[in-house]
């Protein structure tokens, strides 16, 4: 029998830093000092949780084991409420991964489509609607949409899975600006909490009534998207613009990177040990990480600055 964990009544919203997985050196294993190092320090951060194991994190490297037993020791770490992406290739795997992650009790869990195999609209509806049917008497489940990577979940979709009760929310990551507009005009019409999950669209989603973000530049620089998101709940005009122009300066220089090769190169010039990429840069690639992180130090100086 599932035994859970008291759960803080707090409503998720703000910022969540969407954090990196350190791995040891010639291992495919989570390296759980620089893991409990990096949580100890999002945690001292006016950061509103950390969300585990998503894309930032790398999740596809580890197995179903691993991912559970260190959602659940970093739970118990953690200062701020955690969230983990319990997503995985098949459902019985994102259910034996939700029931432990609700035993351990986290705020929540996120859901995306089954990853690497195709399958239609039907089918990855009705992954999402088992795996809820499961799992929501336990803990909050958001869907994740993230079709950059697997299959994308239509407007339509995610009205149709909203008018089930069944799930708390969305994260949406798929920086399609029209995807955002339904989901806000959806937030309207009925409970659901709304995440953006693409940096580049946090401010004006923001603004426009999103409930916050799931943010892998969080888990760089979380000072900034924090004092952003303060920002924005004052109507600070003039600082959003400043922040947000700052905002977009990492993104477009993060951008020249595979997913998550730049955060994991701004986390490592702070000072936090981000284990070996997936995949060795090169040479060229390289280099150019060098240059970004030249360039990093010296602006993360400024941005610190003017986020107070």
């Amino acid at each position: 029998m599932l035994k859970r964990k008291q759960q803080a009544p707090a409503a998720i919203g703000g910022i969540y830093a969407a954090a990196i997985t350190p791995r040891r050196a010639r291992e495919v294993e989570v390296d759980l000092g620089a893991m409990l190092e990096l949580v100890d320090f999002l945690g001292a951060q006016p950061v509103q949780g950390i969300a585990l194991f998503g894309t930032t994190g790398e999740f596809v490297h580890f197995t179903i084991e691993e991912r559970s037993r260190y959602v659940a020791l970093l739970a118990k770490r953690s200062r701020v409420p955690v969230m983990a992406n319990v997503s995985h290739s098949t459902l019985d795997g994102a259910l034996m991964m939700a029931e432990e992650a609700a035993g351990a009790g986290i705020a929540a869990v996120l859901l995306m489509p089954p990853y690497y195999f195709r399958y239609p609209e039907e089918s990855v509806e009705a992954f999402c609607v088992e795996f809820a049917e499961h799992v929501a008497k336990w803990i909050k489940v958001f869907l994740y949409n993230i079709p950059a990577f697997t299959a994308a979940m239509p407007l339509a979709m995610v009205e149709r899975l909203m008018a089930t009760g069944l799930f708390a929310g969305i994260k949406d990551s798929s920086g399609d600006r029209d995807m955002m507009d339904g989901l806000l005009r959806l937030r309207g019409e009925r409970p659901m909490t709304l995440m953006a999950g693409n940096d580049a669209l946090f401010a004006g989603a923001r603004r426009a009534g999103a409930d916050g973000a799931v943010s892998g530049v969080a888990c760089a620089v979380p000072e900034l998207m924090a004092a952003l998101d303060r920002a924005i709940v004052g109507g600070d005009e003039s600082l959003i613009c400043r922040l947000d122009a700052r905002l977009h300066q990492f993104i477009a220089a993060i951008d020249e990177f595979p997913v998550p090769m730049g955060i994991k190169a701004a986390v490592h010039c702070r000072g936090i040990k981000a284990g070996p990429h997936a995949s060795p840069p090169g040479a060229e690639l390289g280099a150019r990480l060098a240059r970004f992180q030249g360039w990093f130090g010296e602006w993360l100086v400024d941005v610190k600055r003017e986020c107070g």
